[in-house]
């Protein structure tokens, strides 16, 4: 499902919302959850999941169109880890 996708969605759901509206909540949603990752803050929904981020070392890797050893620098990438409840319904029979 794609960002506009939701957006659509929620505009079915909630016909006495405007979708200009929906597209606002939606972005400041996501704007919310970035910018407390890019504090190193963490983000958890209760029953879906948290967001989280992690350091990644710098090393040594092989560019391996060359098979040149290049040198990559530490960096942080986000981390989500589901919910118990997310994993239930996922896994249900």
């Amino acid at each position: 499902m794609t960002k506009s996708e939701l957006i659509t969605r929620l505009a079915d759901l909630n016909p006495h919302l405007y979708q200009r509206d929906i597209e606002r909540i939606v972005g400041t949603i996501f704007e919310e959850i970035s910018g407390a990752l890019a504090r190193g803050d963490r983000v958890e929904l209760r029953g879906f999941g948290a967001f989280s981020v992690r350091r990644r070392d710098a090393r040594t890797g092989r560019n391996p169109r060359t098979g040149e050893t290049v040198f990559v620098d530490e960096k942080f990438i986000p981390f989500f880890k589901t919910g118990k409840q997310l994993r239930e319904r996922l896994n249900a029979q």
